[in-house]
């Protein structure tokens, strides 16, 4: 089950299979899936927080009990729907914040690296164990962990498979910070970012994301374009006017 909650501008998405520490099974991947795709359309949704019901875990994993049966087609298919999701996360022209309460393993820690921003409980476990299964990530664990972390974190944590804590989490990059408790936190930072102007986070968030795929100059290059076009926005002239009268500026999204 997926419950899509409102604190004004933020919506935050709850994964709750609490008898199942939100493991994801075929149902409530298409379900997050789908309420990740409303929420991108949605312009009432100026942030958005992703975390798991109750406190054991944000998602423990994927369901292995239906990966056992899969055949490589099947499993091609099943990846593709993790990846959707990730990319939704991802993409979508809004901050997305994972707010990582437990156990976020496999799909669990792939869904939190697709996001823009994770913060971890002190009692967070995170990791990528499919290796232990004799598999590899296939929800972007291989791709995300190394472009946050770096490559050589990322190959000794896919090639080990083990867990690490929310304070190894945080040394290596992989988490902003630790806070308890993570959703009051996380709440607070989408908060203040919904309060920004949206037309400028969604250009700043597909900027950001273009970095590690496209020539250092190229980047510059299109990064000086946006910024200029970004003066005929609404939003823009508010910002610079509102600075200029010494008061708190009021965007609108245009």
């Amino acid at each position: 089950m997926i419950r899509v909650d409102r604190q004004g501008s933020v919506a935050v998405v709850t994964i709750d299979r609490q008898d199942a520490l939100n493991a994801l099974d075929v149902a409530t991947l298409t379900e997050l899936r789908d309420r990740l795709s409303e929420l991108a359309e949605d312009g009432d949704a100026r942030a958005v927080v992703l975390t798991g019901a109750g406190e054991k875990a944000f998602v423990a994993g994927a369901d292995i009990k239906y990966m056992s049966g899969l055949d490589p087609e099947q499993a091609k298919g099943w990846g593709a729907l993790g990846h959707e999701a990730g990319r939704l996360l991802e993409t979508m022209p809004k901050p997305t914040i994972a707010a990582i309460n437990g156990f976020a393993l496999g799909g669990g820690c792939e869904l939190a690296l697709a996001c823009d921003i994770r913060y971890a409980s002190s009692r967070a476990k995170l990791g990528q164990p499919e290796i232990n299964l004799g598999i590899v990530p296939g929800w972007g664990g291989t791709q995300r962990l190394a472009r946050i972390c770096g490559l050589g974190i990322a190959k000794e944590l896919v090639f080990s498979g083990r867990t690490i804590d929310a304070d190894e989490a945080l040394r290596i990059g992989l988490v902003n910070a630790v806070a308890d408790p993570v959703l009051d936190h996380a709440l607070e930072a989408a908060t203040a970012l919904a309060a920004k102007s949206p037309v400028a986070l969604s250009l700043a968030k597909r900027l950001c994301n273009l970095t590690l795929g496209i020539d250092h100059t190229g980047g510059l290059e299109l990064e000086a374009n946006e910024f200029g076009e970004l003066f005929a926005s609404e939003d823009a002239k508010e910002g610079l006017t509102a600075f200029v009268e010494k008061r708190a500026p009021n965007f609108v999204g245009r």
